[in-house]
């Protein structure tokens, strides 16, 4: 049963977020919405709801081992399995413009993160801080010179450029709502259960199969991007949600409710992430360029992590 509420979860998560963005970008076209406030808001928001309504479930269910583990396993996956799947499958080439702006951001939301989690506690206070930061970051990168960001919004609005009608658009995000939270309680108990069966922590649980399972809108959109060449979209994609999930996801939890951390997230994952996040930036700056070897030597280490994360 609660292999069934794991899988029925995750794919609830993973139609109800797709219903989600195109529904909101729907309604967001309709209203006559600048595109770039759609890619940089709704987009960004909607791609990170399967992780945000997993965390508040988990939160707010009493497992904050999954809620934390969750956001701190994520980026861990999302640098180095989906960055080095990317990669692997076509080398990526790195906008250095771009990564100057946005990487320094993803470090100083890694560094931020860290220090908070380091408190032990989450609290109200601390989720104000990164959710202030994250309204920071959207700001700024409002303010971002006009070609840049108009492309980056035009390619993630233009296949829904056909404007369907207001009732359809606002159906989807309807239902891309309910299966969003519905699948995250779901994916939230299954967990739960499968850490009593195995005997392992529910923070093995959040930083493993909650982690990947949430991170799949991104897997897909990496792997996609890298097959067709658009590399600096699968960069981005990593990079982008990896801020998103410190200062977004993080903060609204901690908001809605004081976050425990976990003993072992703070003695290990934490400097995981903090790792990923230097090797992403490392692998950027050498040459511009995410080279296959590079990626394969992530997907190597991310196997690694998961062996260690099972055996401590």
């Amino acid at each position: 049963m609660a292999n069934l509420l794991v899988a029925g979860g995750l794919v609830a998560l993973l139609v109800g977020g797709d219903l989600l963005v195109r529904g909101a970008v729907g309604v967001a076209q309709r209203l006559n919405v600048p595109p770039l406030v759609i890619g940089l808001t709704l987009v960004g928001f909607g791609t990170s709801a399967p992780e945000l309504a997993t965390s508040l479930q988990a939160a707010l269910g009493g497992a904050p081992g999954i809620a934390a583990g969750n956001v701190v396993g994520s980026n861990v996956a999302n640098v180095l399995l989906i960055l080095g799947l990317a990669a692997l499958i076509r080398p990526i080439a790195v906008d250095g413009p771009a990564f100057r702006r946005d990487g320094s951001a993803l470090v100083l939301a890694t560094l931020l993160g860290i220090v908070l989690m380091l408190t032990g506690t989450l609290e109200r206070w601390h989720g104000a801080v990164l959710a202030a930061g994250l309204a920071a970051f959207l700001f700024a990168t409002f303010r971002r010179p006009g070609p840049v960001a108009a492309t980056e919004a035009h390619d993630v609005v233009e296949t829904a450029d056909s404007r369907p009608p207001l009732w359809r658009a606002v159906l989807f995000f309807a239902v891309g709502l309910a299966l969003v939270l519905g699948g995250a309680r779901a994916l939230v108990t299954g967990g739960v259960e499968i850490a009593a069966a195995l005997g392992v922590s529910e923070t093995v649980i959040g930083l493993t199969i909650v982690a990947v399972g949430t991170s799949l809108p991104e897997l897909v959109t990496s792997v996609i991007a890298a097959r067709r060449g658009e590399g600096d979209v699968a960069f981005g994609n990593v990079v982008g949600s990896n801020i998103f999930n410190l200062l977004g996801i993080l903060g609204v939890t901690a908001l809605v409710t004081p976050l425990p951390v976990d003993a072992r997230i703070l003695q290990v994952d934490v400097w995981a992430m903090a790792a990923a996040t230097a090797l992403l930036v490392a692998a950027a700056v050498t040459g511009w360029r995410v080279t296959r070897a590079e990626g394969a030597g992530l997907l190597a280490l991310y196997a690694g992590y998961l062996g260690l994360t099972v055996a401590l």
